[in-house]
């Protein structure tokens, strides 16, 4: 999940030619604390693999994975959500099977 902040959310809104409202309606989910995240797994604007509205994401999407961001073992169970629909997760999973020598169960 991405957290959004409101100039991120007005920004995007904008771009897209949308009011703030219709914005907030169509992408974002809100939790009881205001905490903003976008309402879609995949993300609404992941198409093909690419980020459509690129020249205007989020801060956390510029960190996606986030790999260099301390405690990644807590995040394992989020990263490997995202296996099959982000090409650097995949790119990063794929070669530590092959440094650490991976071997595919046989069960």
């Amino acid at each position: 999940m991405v957290n959004i902040d409101e100039a991120e959310a007005s920004n995007l809104a904008k771009h897209l030619g949308k009011t703030r409202e219709d914005f907030d309606k169509d992408f974002i989910s809100k939790g009881e604390s205001g905490r903003m995240v976008i309402n879609a797994i995949p993300c609404h604007f992941l198409v093909d693999n690419s980020c459509s509205v690129y020249e205007h994401r989020f801060a956390g999407c510029k960190e996606f994975p986030a790999f260099h961001v301390p405690q990644l073992k807590k995040r394992m169970f989020t990263t490997y959500m995202h296996y099959d629909r982000c090409p650097i997760i995949f790119n990063v999973i794929e070669n530590l099977k092959l440094n650490l020598e991976f071997k595919k169960s046989e069960n």
